[in-house]
């Protein structure tokens, strides 16, 4: 990238909006590209995706860059907790704010819903992912050992917000990741 190149992708607009039917296909692909290793077939990637647009507890979030969807949320609310369960940015789309727009939707909503905590876990090698969740509040609470298909361990991350107030609980990390 020229640094020209580089201001122009930036200065794209970037749209985010919750998943429609229409963004499904799109969304599977993604999916499929930044998870490589899962075993998920498409149709079964489809028809999961088409169930989490039916189930009144999932949030499911594009973020669209020149009307191509470049990145995707899914959580669930459960009682007074969000359970982030996928974050993904298309390959070519990466370190451009597309996750951290999207993570900010998830927690805007969190916020206006009265939620407590949200909660993730994600690839203890995946430092991108923990330095993108720690610079917007959230902590290291604690290991999944093995937690992937891969065995590779998960880093339980954690947010509060205080329900009161909206503001974010400042939390110190709970496990040492190094």
């Amino acid at each position: 990238y020229t640094s020209d190149m580089s201001a122009a992708l930036s200065a794209s607009p970037l749209d985010v909006a919750l998943m429609t039917e229409a963004d499904v296909g799109l969304v599977a692909a993604l999916e499929a590209a930044s998870f490589p290793g899962t075993a998920t077939t498409e149709g079964d990637r489809l028809a999961r995706l088409r169930e989490e647009l039916a189930r009144p507890w999932s949030r499911a979030w594009v973020a669209r860059e020149d009307g191509r969807v470049v990145a995707f949320v899914l959580s669930w609310n459960v009682v007074d907790e969000v359970h982030i369960l996928n974050l993904a940015t298309q390959p070519d789309a990466r370190r451009r704010g597309h996750a951290r727009a999207l993570l900010g939707q998830v927690i805007q909503d969190a916020r206006s819903s009265g939620m407590r905590h949200l909660l993730l876990e994600v690839r203890r090698s995946n430092a991108a992912a923990i330095a993108l969740y720690r610079r917007e509040g959230f902590a290291a609470t604690g290991l999944r050992r093995k937690y992937y298909d891969d065995d590779e361990d998960a880093v339980e991350m954690a947010l509060s917000i205080d329900p009161v107030t909206g503001r974010t609980v400042p939390r110190v990390d709970e496990v040492v990741l190094d």
